[in-house]
C-alpha cells in the first residue's frame, strides 16, 4: 500500500514508541559528588547529599526505567547518610570532650580565695554565685 508505513522495530523486536532511550538524572552526579565530598572532606555536605539523593530516587521511582545512573545516585545518597551519621557522632564528642574539660566548680577556687579575703573587685552577680 503506498500510504501504509509499518512500524519500526529496534533490537529488541518491539516498535520504537514501546522502547524508551534512558537518560541520565540531571542531579545524579551532584549527588555522587555531594556523597564522596561529605567522606572525604567537609561532613557538613553529607545531609545536602542525602536530601538530594532522596530527591533523585524518588524521581527514579516514580518513572522506573528512565534513568540509567540509578546506582550512582544510590551510592551518592548513602554516603550522605554515612557522612551525616559521623557528623552527629562528631559534634557529640566534641560536646563531650568540651564538657569534660571544663571545671567542676564555678566560680573557681582562685576566685572564691580572692571573695574570702575581702577582694571586691567582682561584680554583685558573680559574688552572688559562690
Amino acid at each position: 500500500m503506498p500510504g501504509y508505513n509499518p512500524p519500526r522495530y529496534n533490537v529488541h523486536g518491539y516498535p520504537h514508541h514501546y522502547y524508551q532511550l534512558q537518560v541520565e538524572h540531571p542531579s545524579g552526579t551532584t549527588v555522587l559528588v555531594l556523597g564522596i565530598l561529605s567522606l572525604v572532606l567537609c561532613a557538613i555536605l553529607g545531609p545536602f547529599g542525602w536530601a538530594k539523593g532522596n530527591e533523585a530516587m524518588r524521581d527514579c521511582a516514580l518513572s522506573p526505567g528512565r534513568y540509567s545512573n540509578r546506582g550512582s545516585i544510590q551510592a551518592g545518597r548513602i554516603c550522605g547518610i554515612v557522612a551525616s551519621c559521623l557528623f552527629v557522632l562528631q559534634i557529640l564528642l566534641i560536646i563531650v570532650v568540651v564538657a569534660a574539660a571544663l571545671p567542676r566548680s564555678f566560680p573557681s577556687p582562685v576566685i572564691t580565695g580572692l571573695l574570702a579575703s575581702g577582694c571586691n573587685w567582682m561584680p554583685d552577680t558573680l559574688a552572688s554565685m559562690t
